[in-house]
Formats: structure tokens, sequence, C-alpha cells
């Protein structure tokens, strides 16, 4: 085993040596890999040698990762030895005796099994890199080479701790190599060649994780093919697992909850009846005989037409329960999502806090919800889900989508960094002040038993991974929040862009200020003063607050939230509306029912207001929104500019892919500000100010308009 693992790496390295002798060549497919040199902002001494003394199929990727990291900063080759002399690199388990005399006892037990220390000793001019365990040593040498290449001091001393302990990322992979919501190709796990070929690519998808601190991965769709279970593809689910465990990474997999009749060909899957629980502890025992550190089972159920415990009577808490002791024996977990809603339940935004609200603490402890960070469905902007804080005695993990469902696919350049923060940073007032979501997520309030977040992932076989160059930074700031939320969106863009471009100045800045403004941008040409779900309901990609589909469900049509008529717009959840603000603690609930205190990026979304409505700036709401459709053009115009004036600074082939996608971005923001304001204007009968631009399309031609979508399956 140890021995294939040097090959795969030697070979890959080669690869990536060939890589990068020549900027012309990069495609994008060394994601965050692909920038080698070293910041002119540092001085550093290169160092003597690396001293490792143990061995692993862990170790061995260490010893390679840190020789091939440090040979391309430096242009020199790295050695490794067992003697120790000045300037070497000590690295290993803190257990080992070459390391623990320079550590402290208390800070070996408060760093757990992923934490990490990396500390330069000046007196002997020697740094060590060290953790209680292998992966946490290996997550240690990928922070030490992302510390030298992004410009930090000489002097390192560093201890670092995950925030949470599943960082945890979610595929929406189907058994026949589609991707639901997948927009850069099929699916990277080839489940036809399995188990007999193995991709190179899993390797490389686990460097790539683990160097950014993710610990799971769920293989598969939630909307799950119950053959997934079969031994069939647990043996394919097998492979992955091997080649995803040296670095670090659980397998998790998707289930369908009728498996025991759809698979077991039993009369029911009612959690209740003792034969169903039977093949669920029989099927989990054959699950870990595969894969001994299986992570546990993500579970979608009684949503969208899904199956679950509902379906018999029972509830979320009896179904996830019964999962939750099949899998218990094995320290396997339940991660139950509560993404659940139905047509007739009144408001979809109130619908999964009516549902869980009446459970809590009903939940095992080795279950944990999956809350998706609004209420509604991964929009350009929500408030935040009334479960977080709300739900005190059961453990609830935040589901973030880095693949951009409803933010330009893989068109748009949206970096999520900003989305991500403000959710995770949101104060809830659940026990006064200072309670904010990443508080209550990863143990710092209530001391949860399990602690997780999950993305929802934006990898496929697309050459560079995502569809987009820039919608890897998502994926990357994904991993780096989960490990460290206190981390700020504009030091992730930058440490991302040094790695993945260039050490450029002028570039690492001005790019980073537009990452740092995309997402208000699309807000803005999108959703603006929030207006949530105009995007067509098939495929989540362009505008159509006008759809009407005859029988499709209402909660699935824009009308159903904008609720545009001759009087104004907007949903009203307030106290005399659907009453959702009665979900959220004082004193937000205060603040969201009165539309003069609603902060105006939620004004829409918590109240129907007239066209006359006077805001703030004292624009009425008509004005307004003109104003935040224009702007957002504007803003895309100006990231195509700035874009433009950083030809030369990174390489020819990644230059022009970007400039095209800005293109078709620029375009389609034009085609989102006047579809919008056209439609709504029917309703406002109002003139568009004359001091913005005109409309570029006519109404009637738009709602013609064909959607010439990328097929990604």
């Amino acid at each position: 085993m140890l021995n294939k693992y040097f090959l795969i790496i030697f070979l890959y390295f080669i690869t990536l040596g060939h890589w990068a002798s020549s900027q012309n060549m990069l495609d994008g497919s060394e994601l965050w890999f692909a920038n080698t040199e070293l910041s002119k902002s540092i001085q550093i001494t290169h160092p003597s040698s690396i001293c490792i003394w143990e061995t692993s199929d862990t170790f061995a990727i260490i010893e390679e990762e840190l020789k091939a990291g440090l040979t391309n900063l430096f242009n020199l080759s790295a050695n490794v030895s067992k003697k120790v002399k000045p300037g070497s690199i000590l690295v290993g388990t803190s257990a080992l005796k070459e390391i623990a005399k320079y550590l402290k006892a208390d800070e070996i037990k408060k760093i757990g099994d992923d934490g990490f220390i990396i500390r330069t000793v000046k007196s002997e001019n020697i740094t060590i890199i060290t953790g209680n365990t292998d992966k946490a040593v290996l997550y240690g040498a990928y922070h030490y080479l992302r510390v030298l290449q992004t410009g930090k001091d000489e002097e390192i001393d560093v201890v670092e701790i995950p925030d949470y302990q599943r960082r945890i990322l979610n595929h929406w992979d189907n058994l026949d190599g589609s991707v639901e919501r997948g927009y850069a190709g099929k699916s990277m796990w080839k489940w036809d060649e399995l188990p007999a070929k193995i991709s190179p690519k899993y390797i490389d998808y686990a460097r790539a994780n683990a160097s950014i601190g993710i610990n799971g991965t769920v293989l598969n769709n939630v909307n799950a093919n119950p053959e997934v279970l079969s031994q069939t593809y647990l043996k394919k689910v097998k492979v992955i697992a091997d080649q995803l465990r040296p670095y670090g990474i659980k397998t998790y997999l998707s289930i369908n909850f009728s498996s025991p009749s759809e698979l077991g060909n039993l009369s029911t899957s009612d959690p209740m009846d003792e034969e169903v629980q039977k093949w669920w502890q029989a099927k989990v025992r054959e699950v870990y005989s595969f894969i001994p550190d299986f992570g546990g089972f993500l579970v979608k159920a009684n949503s969208e037409g899904l199956p679950g415990p509902q379906d018999f009577g029972r509830t979320h808490a009896d179904g996830a329960n019964m999962l939750a002791d099949a899998l218990k024996p094995f320290n396997g977990i339940v991660m139950w999502r509560a993404f659940v809603y139905n047509p007739e339940g009144g408001d979809r935004a109130k619908q999964a806090y009516d549902e869980f609200m009446p459970l809590d603490g009903q939940f095992r402890k080795n279950v944990i919800i999956q809350v998706k960070n609004g209420p509604v469905d991964f929009q350009p902007r929500e408030p935040f889900s009334p479960l977080f804080g709300n739900m005190k005695k059961t453990s609830l993990m935040p589901e973030l989508q880095i693949t951009q469902e409803y933010l330009g696919f893989s068109d748009h350049l949206v970096y999520l960094g900003t989305l991500f923060k403000e959710f995770l940073n949101t104060d809830t007032y659940t026990l006064g002040k200072n309670t904010t979501i990443h508080r209550l997520t990863d143990g710092s309030v209530f001391n949860d038993s399990i602690t997780a977040i999950a993305g929802v992932a934006n990898i496929g076989t697309d050459t560079n991974w995502c569809g987009h160059h820039f919608a890897q930074a998502n994926w990357y700031t994904f991993g780096r929040l989960a490990w460290n939320h206190q981390l700020s969106a504009r030091e992730i863009a930058k440490e991302w862009l040094m790695q993945t471009f260039s050490h450029d100045h002028d570039f690492v800045n001005q790019m980073s200020c537009v990452m740092m403004e995309s997402r208000e941008a699309v807000v803005n040409y999108m959703t603006p003063l929030g207006l949530h779900h105009l995007m067509g309901w098939s495929h989540h990609y362009g505008p159509e607050p006008w759809c009407e589909i005859p029988g499709a469900r209402p909660d699935w049509l824009p009308a159903y939230y904008h609720k545009a008529d001759s009087f104004g717009i907007g949903f009203d959840r307030s106290s005399t509306g659907s009453n959702a603000v009665s979900q959220y603690t004082e004193p937000l609930r205060s603040m969201f029912d009165d539309p003069a205190l609603c902060p105006e990026e939620y004004l829409l979304w918590f109240h129907h207001l007239p066209w006359d409505y006077e805001l703030i700036n004292g624009r009425d709401l008509w004005t307004e929104m003109c104003c935040r459709y224009s702007y957002g053009v504007e803003q895309v115009e100006l990231f195509q500019k700035t874009w433009n004036s950083m030809e030369g600074k990174i390489d020819l082939a990644r230059f022009k892919e970007i400039q095209k996608k800005l293109s078709i971005q620029s375009t389609e923001a034009i085609w989102w500000r006047d579809a919008c304001l056209l439609y709504f204007q029917t309703f406002s009968g109002r003139n568009i100010p004359l001091w913005l631009n005109r409309p570029e399309y006519k109404l009637e031609d738009l709602k013609k308009r064909k959607f010439n979508l990328k097929p990604h399956s």
C-alpha cells in the first residue's frame, strides 16, 4: 500500500512539474496549486532538510508534498533526512520524542485529532510541524506551504484547531453520471468503471480537499437511488474510500428512506417496524465491512416527493433515531436534512421551523440536523433560517451551496465568501447579543457532541473542475471557513488569488475587490431589496418573473414569492401576513416586522409594500428598484474593465477564458435588469427614471427567449 501511494504521488508531481514549467499550459486543472512561485514579499532561507521518522500512507503523502512544495518554491531540491541540523523542518506526531520536547502538555491536549502546531524554534534554527495524528500533520504541512507562498513572516508560531469537527462536501452526483445542479460536466465518480478502474482524479480531489481541511465527502445525491447501498455499489464506494482515507477524508452516503422495501424487498419501510430496523442494522454492518471508517448517512426525507417516516405516520425524529441506533456501534452519524416543504403548508419559508421545532430534544446524540442557510432555497440573499438558535437541544449543521444554482451557474463570477461570512456572522440574539450562527453551530454555545458544516459541491469533469476558474474560489473558501470561520472573506480571496494566479500586487488587490463586490452585484441585477426566486422554475438560471406553468405547484413559481400587483410588491411575512417574523427572536422579530426598521436587503422578503413607499434615501420603492437593477449591470461592466486591464499579468489561456465568461455575465446582467423591470413595470405603471440607461430588450421578446443552457449530464 505504501509503495502504491509513493508511485501515485511521484507520478502526480512529475505532471505538476510539467505544468509549472510553462505558464501557457495552465488550464485550471491545477486548482490552487497552480502558482508555485515564492512571494517576493518574504525573505526566507531554504530549509536544509525535512526530517521525518514515521511511516504510513499519510506520512508518505506528507513527505512528497513538502519535498515537491519546497522544491517548487525555492527552485532547489529539498532533502529528506533523519538527522536534525540547523535549518531543518521536523515533521511528525506529537508523541515523537524528537518533537515532544518542544511542546507543552496542555497544547497537545487542546489541539485534538485534527489540530496542528507549526513553530519556529529560533534558538536552534529549526521548524516543527506536528499534531496528534497523521492527518493533523498533513493539514499542518499544507498550511506551512501556504504560509510560505502567501507571504507571511519567516518566524512561524501557529496553533490551529478546526472550528467544526466534520467539514463535509455534499455531492449531488447520480449513479448514471449526471450531477443535479452541477455546472461543470459529469460526475467525477466513474461508477461504470469502478471497482476495476480507478481514476487518478480521485487522488487529485483528495489532495485538494485535504489542503483546505475538508475531511468528509458525501458521494451521491440527496435524491438518492437505493441501489447505492447494494453490494455492487458498496464495492465501488470502497475503492473511492480507500483513495480518500490517507488524506484524512471519510466517506458518507446519501440514502433513500424506502431502501428496505425497494432494495430489501420488505413490505414496508416503517422505522418502527422490527424487520425494517433489523434490515438497517444488517445493512450498516455490511457497509462497515467494506469501509471500516465510514462516516454515516445523509438523509433527505418527506421533501419534494421523496419517501420518509411521515409516510407511515412517524416523525423525522423516529426516522433519524432508527438510523442513528444502527450506526451508533460504529461511531457513525446521521445528517438529517431540514429542507422540507409541501404545497399545502402555507408560507414555504416557515415550514422547516414548523416541522422541526416540536421535535427539539427528541433526536439521538449521533443525529445532527442539516439546515440550509436560509429558510427557502439558496437564494442570492436570504435571512437566516430561524431554526438556528431556536433548536437549543438538538445539534444543527449549516448547509451552504458552493455550486451556483441560483447565481448564474458556472457562467457568472460570484465569490461566495461574502455570502458565507454574512450568514456565519449573523447574530440570532437567541441567548442575547453575540449568539452568532457560527457560535451556535461550532459548539461554543451549546457544547454539541457533534459539530459539522456542509457545502454542496460545484465539482465535475470539466478540465478546471468547476466550470468557471473563479468558481474554484468558492470550493476553496468553504474549506478555509469550515476550518476557521474567523478568517475574513477578503483575506481568503487574496490567499486564493496568490496561489491560483499570481503574487502581482496590483492583480491581487484589484481582483480581490472584484471578488468582494461580485455577490452584491448579482443580488442587485437579480433580486434586490429582498426579492427572491425570480428564476425560471425548471432551470433556476435566467429571469422569468412572469413564469406560469399550468398544474405546477405555486411554491415553484416566481409569482408566489414576488406577489407583484397594482398596489406594490413583496411577500408579506409580517405579523399581519404569514407571521414568519414570529419565528425569530427579539429584537429581530420586531425589527423584521416593521418596514421602517427592517434592513433594506430583506425589505421585500418580509413586506408587501406600495410602489411609492419611501425608503431611507428618499427614493420611492419603484425608483430604488430601478437603480439597484441598473447598478448591478454597471458593477459587472466594471468587473469586465478591471479584468481586461489584467492582461499580461497571468497566463493568456485562462485570461481569455475568464474574459469570455465575464462577457456572458455582462450580457445576462442586462437581460436580468430588463426582464425584471419591464415585467414589474406592467404592475407599477411607472416610468424608469430618465437618468438610467434604457432597456435594450422588449418584454415580449424576453418572454419568448429560449434558454440555450450547456448540457451538464
